[in-house]
């Protein structure tokens, strides 16, 4: 993820929330650069009428596809036509379906077999296999429309760079998070077995290489699914299953890590 360049963004507007779409280009693009912006759907419907202004102001590129056949939607047939087109221009560092179908597993895995990294955005809904088919997959609910003001990453970005406190889990500003469905319990046993492969001498783990961990081997994980801003506000929630410590990296950069007790 660290060190992106070249971002492809394709976006089926059929299959996600108008709403949503600005949020999305904020958090991909602190992955690095958006430099393809492609909607596809087939305008000519009623569904898509409101799509036209947002995709002219965020100067995304739409992508019209017509329904060859009653009942059949040919959108998500021209999207991987074109992100496979792409993918062999060999200029891409990443690529973002935005979707909930799972229809697009295959797509993802072949980009990932391609050596790309791979980005899924959609509802809680979207079906585990394209969401583990991705090498991070973003819930739509975890993003706050534009209209709501800054994210919350942007907001705890601010905050650790001027070395204060972050908020408290129940300040944070998302949608629908902290859900009692949600299960941490895998991300306990996640965590354990960072502990088990990183720690250090004294039994501490860096919560960055932990995080990085977490989502090679759950590619939907986010904090702010279980209602925290990041990964060390979760761990800290439960004082009873770790030790955290704070220590000065290089310049300003101060490293957080945990130990499980």
């Amino acid at each position: 993820m660290d060190g992106l360049q070249k971002i492809a963004l394709l976006i089926d507007a059929d299959n996600t929330q108008l709403s949503k779409i600005e949020a999305v280009m904020r958090e991909i693009s602190t992955h690095g650069r958006i430099v393809v912006k492609r909607a596809y759907g087939n305008w000519k419907k009623e569904t898509l009428k409101n799509w036209e202004n947002e995709l002219k102001r965020l100067a995304i590129k739409a992508e019209q596809q017509f329904d060859y056949v009653s009942g059949k939607n040919a959108t998500d047939m021209a999207l991987v036509i074109d992100t496979v087109n792409l993918l062999h221009r060999g200029i891409y560092d990443a690529f973002v379906i935005v979707a909930s179908d799972s229809d697009y597993t295959p797509l993802a895995i072949n980009l990932h077999e391609s050596g790309v990294y791979v980005i899924g955005v959609g509802e809680k809904k979207t079906p585990e296999a394209f969401r583990n088919s991705c090498d991070e997959f973003i819930f739509l609910e975890n993003l706050a429309n534009a209209k709501e003001g800054s994210s919350a990453k942007d907001k705890s970005s601010q905050v650790e760079s001027r070395g204060e406190k972050e908020p408290e889990p129940n300040e944070v500003e998302s949608n629908e998070v902290g859900s009692e469905t949600d299960d941490v319990e895998e991300i306990h046993s996640l965590l354990k077995i960072a502990s088990d492969k990183y720690q250090d001498d004294d039994g501490y783990v860096n919560v960055s290489s932990a995080g990085q961990f977490i989502k090679r081997a759950k590619p939907d994980f986010d904090s702010r699914t279980f209602g925290f801003l990041k990964l060390p506000q979760l761990i800290e929630a439960f004082p009873e299953k770790y030790e955290m410590t704070r220590y000065p990296g290089k310049g300003t950069v101060t490293i957080i890590a945990y130990k499980c007790l």
